[in-house]
């Protein structure tokens, strides 16, 4: 049986942003030194966007609308980080116009060099 939650990640995943299927296009298949990450995965009580559980680190983009949510997106990030996780933020436009930037932070999230 599929959750509700499973069920709304499987949508979030169906309709991805263009910076959403950039970053997927970066990080799919091991490309970043070996690490697994998976989309829009039920975490917690939240879906999150992008997850490399070996690592516990969490990539979330941030569109627009988080400029209205930065007080939801405060306490779902310290929720998160407080099992454990690291979640690391980019903006749209950071994924769209400098890749490398962004390949790096990650890189150094998951303590890669």
């Amino acid at each position: 049986m599929v959750s509700e939650q499973q069920s709304f990640a499987k949508q979030l995943r169906q309709r991805a942003t263009k910076p959403e299927d950039v970053l997927w296009e970066l990080v799919r298949g091991r490309r970043i030194d070996g690490l697994k990450f998976r989309r829009q995965v039920p975490l917690l009580a939240y879906t999150v966007d992008f997850l490399c559980f070996e690592r516990k680190l969490i990539i979330e983009i941030d569109g627009r609308q988080h400029l209205a949510d930065r007080d939801y997106d405060a306490a779902r990030t310290a929720e998160i980080e407080r099992h454990g996780f690291v979640l690391i933020r980019f903006r749209n436009e950071e994924v769209l116009n400098d890749r490398d930037a962004v390949v790096a932070r990650i890189r150094a999230a998951a303590g890669v060099s």
